[in-house]
């Protein structure tokens, strides 16, 4: 089976190509000659990745699926969430969001968080969504190198490492990516 994965993020790729195990050809929206930035404007994790999977399916005609993961803070109201990305600015840039996080719960107690991702599907016409939590704690400083994004302070549950220090086998199972990724896997693998 051939799906598009309506993102240009290359560590998303890569590390959902690493879960699905050659089970799908993926194709990047690189391949399909998709260049341009498609909009994430939902207040939603779920709307972002409606929107662009619809984008896809809508404007190339291919199946194809798209995610969108934030980053939910328990003492922050649910913050950064659907602005996980974005959370310090338009730059995107991974430190300086984990930098802005640190300091909004330097006086917080309460460091529970857990990430989300909501995988949208579109396929034969249908719209199917795959939703995946992992559950953890903020902890006080950065600390590993693998991963991306929030990965160095995010510490899951029943794990002393975060996300970033976890073999890459480990986080491809517990992630909320991971477990998104296996119910898409189990559904398609049902739908043959």
């Amino acid at each position: 089976m051939q799906l598009v994965f309506a993102s240009n993020n290359l560590n998303k790729i890569k590390e959902i190509q690493s879960i699905l195990k050659g089970s799908i050809q993926l194709l990047s929206l690189e391949e399909i000659g998709c260049h341009e930035e498609i909009p994430e404007t939902a207040d939603t994790i779920e709307g972002n990745a409606i929107l662009k999977a619809n984008y896809v399916t809508e404007k190339y005609g291919y199946d194809c699926f798209a995610d969108d993961t934030g980053l939910e803070v328990t003492a922050l109201n649910g913050e950064p969430g659907v602005y996980s990305a974005r959370y310090a600015g338009e730059q995107r840039n991974a430190d300086d969001n984990m930098n802005k996080l640190l300091d909004a719960l330097s006086d917080k107690e309460d460091r529970s968080a857990q990430f989300k991702t909501v995988i949208a599907l579109n396929l034969k016409g249908e719209q199917h969504l795959f939703t995946g939590i992992a559950k953890g704690n903020i902890i006080l400083d950065k600390t590993g190198n693998h991963g991306f994004g929030y990965d160095p302070i995010f510490q899951p549950e029943n794990y002393t490492e975060t996300f970033a220090e976890l073999a890459s086998d480990i986080k491809n199972t517990i992630s909320h990516r991971a477990k998104a990724t296996h119910q898409l896997i189990d559904f398609l693998n049902a739908a043959k």
